[in-house]
């Protein structure tokens, strides 16, 4: 299996610590958000990482990794990044956000679930959106897990809470199969919608596509996408408040209540 991690945004709300160099270089814990991510992903076995860069591409600089560029990243989001990489979709992959740690046990999870659409979800998230946010009730995105147990609804904003028990976190498993239905998708609705500047479910339009969005397309298809269940186990850099909590929680020791860097 293949990693692809996608780290092409500018990170724009952490620009106090990213003004100068893309969010996933970092520093947390001693080592760049990267650095922390692909180290994981090896521990787990997985040695073939791609990422996607962007903006300040020729920053990012880790060894033995494959590199893709999206050179238009001011005008996309990240399912155009991940296409970006799509010489490297001829197999089951993992698709990562740069910006978003996760622990070995997680990432372990998600790689041996048996399924062709999985998606990360924590189900222990509230205590972790709490502490992380102030206004936490103003970010939350629908997540529904259908009778069937399998996911019928993601990524609508400002949702009811009980559309939003679970959160998605930023890690997708597709196998062969999966990735075959992936780009078949992608390429028909790029055909049809690329050049439109109109909204597409809840994107700005099909060029800014968000993942949790391509992820619905994947549902509205028919074929199945699985919940895979996490515990915390991951820690996301989105804001300067995000960066500046983390590293508080690191010195004072209470991180490990959401995540820890050493499992």
């Amino acid at each position: 299996m293949k990693a692809i991690i996608l780290a092409a945004g500018k990170g724009t709300r952490l620009g106090k610590y990213a003004k100068n160099l893309p969010k996933c270089m970092l520093s947390f814990n001693g080592k760049t958000l990267i650095e922390n991510q692909v180290e994981t992903l090896r521990a787990c076995g997985i040695g073939d990482i791609i990422i996607v860069t962007g903006y300040m591409n020729g920053k990012i600089k880790i060894k033995d990794v494959k590199y893709y560029c999206n050179k238009d990243y001011e005008n996309t989001n990240m399912v155009a990044s991940l296409f970006c990489a799509e010489p490297e979709m001829n197999d089951g992959i993992l698709i990562c956000y740069g910006d978003i740690l996760y622990e070995k046990r997680v990432v372990e999870k998600v790689v041996k679930a048996d399924v062709n659409v999985g998606v990360a979800v924590d189900e222990n998230f509230l205590d972790y959106w709490k502490a992380r946010l102030d206004n936490w009730q103003g970010d939350m995105e629908s997540l529904v897990i259908g009778p069937d147990g399998n996911i019928t609804e993601i990524g609508i904003p400002d949702c009811p809470p009980e559309k939003a028990v679970v959160r998605y976190v930023g890690l997708i498993k597709v196998s062969k199969v999966g990735v075959k239905i992936l780009k078949k998708l992608f390429h028909e609705y790029k055909n049809k919608y690329w050049n439109k500047d109109e909204r597409f479910l809840n994107s700005k339009s099909f060029k800014k596509l968000y993942m949790t969005d391509m992820i619905q397309l994947i549902i509205n298809s028919g074929q199945r996408v699985d919940p895979i269940i996490i515990k915390h186990g991951w820690l996301e850099f989105d804001t300067n408040e995000d960066y500046e909590k983390a590293i508080q929680w690191l010195k004072e020791g209470s991180l490990k209540r959401f995540y820890n860097p050493d499992n």
